[in-house]
């Protein structure tokens, strides 16, 4: 069967023309939105904090008949798109949209739509990929393929692996066990390659209906910054996402290594990236910011009030527990030092990253200058860790006006050579000290989180 895959009939950029082309049935839309929501749900309450927080910077979800399945479009204007035939998400159930959704979250962050040219052109290693993802997604969720009208569709793991075996029998090779043939998508590939009549996949794929236009720049931001929100949610002790980073590590090594080293993930297992573009002191901010900004009180279900609601035929609802805010951040830079190249718009990269985040940022010498990134920073008259205790804490004003949040995290870009303070809330100061700095915080009593920074190697796209 040729890789051709069918032109989209409508400009999947142009939300109207997809969302007027042939409309479903109001009926239909309305229970596939609902199925979609829930989905989405399950995802962030339970299965996969990388799926909730993909699908949630899908800015625009669209429920369109322009396409047959669902897919992800990411466009030049740095937007993405969450399509989906309310036809096909209502005749699949609950469990074919979450396997639907999580399918295309992992066909994302594995990078497929951006292998080598050879590769994408190349069914076997389309058929590689989707056995891959497949995998991950039965173990995972505990469900089947999607099976509209009752047949199921998609590429099934376990008919591809038998088939492979049976292949490499016939010619009097030694097939791979299941565990090393499923490791990763390059290696389903490998293993594919050595048969004599390798499979390709069938027309009615999910994912491979169209060529959905993409480009990279947006993927790798969204897939960044959700790997960045789930690596901080891991560090915070949440069991279900460093399960899931560790076992995305595991099977994106090759195709997609360098977004661990970029986001210092390497912390969840104590290796180093083997990339070598992000140093220990980067990942360790990762590490500190992640138990520092700690998450804020959530929505929750209650089970009792729940269980009344369903007896009487209501839908399940959420309530809210406690105040949700935004986590304050405040990164105060010390012009009157040398900061190395690169440490400033690496720190705005970061910070940009996190979701649910509000950002403040200060340069300081004597006094305390706030400032907007990007904007040129003036400085060099000696330098006052007390102007940026007294302004932070509210106790000064910057032209007349007092500093009126609350932080939960202080970051502090010195060389350290200025007066010792002691902040009023210590453990929510970090400090980053230049090559050659005082690195006082880390012996202060009491100590404060403190770690020395150097060049850093920004990241190419």
């Amino acid at each position: 069967m040729s890789s051709h895959k069918p032109r989209p009939v409508v400009d999947l950029h142009d939300r109207r023309a997809l969302a007027a082309w042939r409309p479903a049935a109001p009926d239909t839309i309305a229970q596939a939105e609902r199925l979609k929501e829930a989905a989405l749900l399950d995802f962030g309450l339970s299965e996969s904090v990388v799926g909730s927080w993909l699908f949630s910077k899908c800015r625009h979800q669209i429920a369109t008949t322009a396409i047959d399945t669902a897919a992800v479009v990411a466009s030049g204007d740095g937007t993405c798109l969450l399509l989906f035939n309310p036809d096909f998400f209502a005749g699949i159930g609950l469990d074919g949209v979450k396997f639907v959704l999580f399918h295309e979250a992992r066909h994302l962050v594995h990078r497929h739509l951006f292998a080598d040219r050879e590769l994408r052109e190349d069914p076997v290693f389309t058929t590689a990929a989707e056995v891959a993802i497949n995998h991950v997604v039965l173990t995972r969720l505990g469900t089947g393929l999607p099976s509209p009208g009752g047949k199921p569709i998609g590429v099934n793991p376990a008919e591809v692996y038998a088939r492979y075996v049976a292949d490499l029998t016939a010619q009097q090779l030694v097939p791979s066990e299941y565990q090393e043939f499923i490791e990763t998508d390059m290696t389903v590939y490998g293993e594919l390659k050595r048969m004599k009549n390798p499979p390709v996949p069938a027309r009615l794929c999910i994912h491979v209906t169209h060529d959905v236009p993409a480009d990279q720049q947006t993927v790798d931001d969204v897939v960044g910054s959700a790997l960045l929100n789930c690596l901080l949610a891991a560090r915070r002790g949440n069991g279900g996402a460093e399960s899931e980073l560790l076992d995305l590590m595991g099977r994106t090594e090759d195709a997609a290594g360098k977004v661990w080293g970029n986001l210092g993930a390497g912390v969840l297992r104590g290796q180093t990236a083997r990339t070598g573009k992000v140093d220990w002191w980067q990942r360790w901010l990762v590490d500190v910011l992640g138990s520092k900004l700690r998450e804020g009180e959530r929505l929750v279900y209650p089970k009792k009030r729940g269980a009344v609601l369903a007896a009487l035929g209501h839908d399940p609802v959420l309530s809210r527990r406690g105040p949700v805010r935004d986590k304050v951040l405040v990164i105060a830079y010390d012009t009157s030092g040398s900061m190395p190249d690169g440490v400033v718009d690496w720190m705005v990269e970061l910070v940009g990253g996190i979701d649910g985040v509000q950002a403040h940022w200060l340069s300081f010498d004597g006094v305390v200058m706030p400032f907007r990134p990007g904007e040129r920073v003036l400085g060099g008259g000696g330098t006052s860790f007390q102007a940026v205790v007294e302004y932070v804490e509210g106790r000064s004003t910057v032209d007349g006006e007092l500093f009126s949040e609350v932080p939960d995290a202080v970051v502090v870009l010195t060389d350290g050579y200025a007066p010792k303070v002691t902040p009023a809330e210590p453990d929510k100061w970090i400090w980053l000290i230049t090559e050659g700095g005082d690195d006082w915080p880390d012996s202060h009593t009491p100590p404060m989180a403190c770690h020395r920074v150097r060049p850093v190697i920004r990241r190419n796209r």
